[in-house]
């Protein structure tokens, strides 16, 4: 199993290609869903250049910037550059 692990948001790099696929809405009405119920799923990280990158997992990052939080909750994998 693995295991998560709270990071912070400000030390999570977001690749180019995976930012342009953001959809506001969906950000905003999982930012909604995480006020009321709690983060339900981590995202996923590698540990790449001394800082982490998003694997999956962007607009539940977002949703957790827009909500003002400091950390969100991760996996760490193990993960090719792509």
């Amino acid at each position: 199993m693995l295991k998560t692990v709270p990071l912070k948001i400000a030390e999570i790099y977001v690749p180019t290609k995976l930012a342009k696929t953001l959809a506001e809405a969906k950000a905003e009405e999982l930012a909604e869903s995480i006020l009321t119920e709690g983060q339900k799923t981590p995202i996923q990280v590698r540990q790449g250049d001394g800082r982490y990158v998003l694997i999956t997992g962007l607009h539940r990052l977002e949703a957790m910037k827009a909500l003002g939080e400091d950390a969100i909750d991760a996996v760490i994998v193990q993960s090719r550059k792509f």
